[in-house]
C-alpha cells in the first residue's frame, strides 16, 4: 500500500514536539507530499538539517542533507517519532543552531 501524503497537523505536531521536548526552538518544519524537513534560519538563506520520508502508514525514513545540496538517505527506517528520538539524541550537530557552529570548523577563515 503506497503512503498516503503528509496532513499539516503532522507538521505543525513534529515542530512543537521539537520546541517542548527537545528545546530546539530554532527549527520549523516543512511539509512537502510525503516529506517533513526540518530547516532553520532566514526564508532566504534556508539552513536544512534533515528530513524524514513517509514510506508507508507508519514508517519513514531519514535522510539528511550533503554539502552538494542534495538528500543523503540513511539506513534508518521507523516511526516518526523513533527516527526523530534518534536524529537528536545520536546526529545532534545535524540539528544544532546553525550559527553555533561556525568556530567549530576547519575552515582557515574561521
Amino acid at each position: 500500500m503506497p503512503a498516503p501524503p503528509i496532513d499539516s497537523w503532522q507538521a505543525s505536531g513534529l515542530e512543537q514536539r521539537l520546541h517542548e521536548h527537545y528545546g530546539l526552538t530554532h527549527l520549523r518544519v516543512r511539509k512537502y507530499g510525503k516529506i517533513l524537513t526540518l530547516e532553520s534560519g532566514p526564508t532566504d538563506a534556508v539552513v536544512r538539517h534533515a528530513r524524514m520520508k513517509r514510506d508507508t502508514v507508519h514508517l519513514w525514513l531519514l535522510q539528511m542533507p550533503t554539502r552538494g545540496g542534495r538528500w543523503e538517505p540513511t539506513p534508518f527506517r521507523d516511526t516518526l517519532d523513533n527516527l526523530v528520538g534518534l536524529l537528536v539524541t545520536q546526529f545532534g550537530w545535524m540539528v544544532a543552531p546553525w550559527d553555533d557552529n561556525q568556530g567549530d570548523t576547519s575552515d582557515p577563515d574561521y
